[in-house]
Parts: structure tokens; sequence; C-alpha cells
């Protein structure tokens, strides 16, 4: 009868690891979908300037072309700085970084958003 037990007490262990294993990263990658789509927002909520490769975008431009990029890119976002790195960081094709100019102040895009996002994080719930 003990083995019967312990045998039953380590398939119940062994559930519980592999259930916590498969769950939490389900949870994260929903922490992190709910943190870009602030990001996005937040782009398309701006008044801001986005200027790629040396031209001016408005924010639906600009919001759409990041969007694209975050479609050909999402199988290596893990994170919401995975999207700004590999989203709205530099052009793919100049390596030129994207910057951003709002209320006459030039930043660098991924610097703005790294900036909203610890803000958004910082939220209490």
């Amino acid at each position: 009868m003990k083995i019967m037990q312990k045998l039953f007490l380590r398939h119940r262990i062994a559930f519980f690891l592999i259930a916590a294993t498969v769950l939490w990263p389900i949870e994260s990658r929903a922490d992190t979908e709910i943190e870009i789509k602030h990001l996005i927002g937040y782009i398309e909520n701006s008044k801001c300037t986005f200027i790629r490769n040396g031209k001016e975008y408005n924010t639906k431009d600009a919001l759409v072309h990041i969007l694209n990029k975050y479609e050909y890119t999402k199988p290596w976002i893990k994170s919401a700085e995975d999207f700004i790195k590999y989203a709205a960081t530099k052009s793919s094709m100049s390596g030129q970084p994207y910057t951003v100019r709002c209320d006459g102040r030039e930043f660098l895009c991924a610097e703005w958003l790294s900036e909203e996002l610890n803000l958004y994080r910082e939220k209490p719930e």
C-alpha cells in the first residue's frame, strides 16, 4: 500500500510542476500583450511627429509602419521591451534610429516608449 501512495504522490507532484510550467508562460504572454497594446495606444493617441530615415510621419502613418513591423517580428517578441526593440527602435534597412518629436522636443523612439512602459508598470492596478 505504501508503494501505491508514494507513486500517487509522485504523480500529483509531477502534475502540479507541469501545470505550473505550462500555465506561467500563458500569464506572462497575456501581460506582454496588454503592455504592447498599451504602447500601441500610447503611440496612437500621441500628437507627436515620428521621424524615420530622415522623413517625418504623422501618428497614423507611423503606427501603420510599426504595426506591420510588429507582425513581421512577432516570432522574436517575448516582452514589451522586445516589441520596442524589434518594431519601434530603428530602421532595419538603414539602421538609423527612429525619433519622435513631441511638443518641440525630440527623443529616440525607443527611449520615449521605454519611459512610457516604465510609467505604465509603476501605476497601481
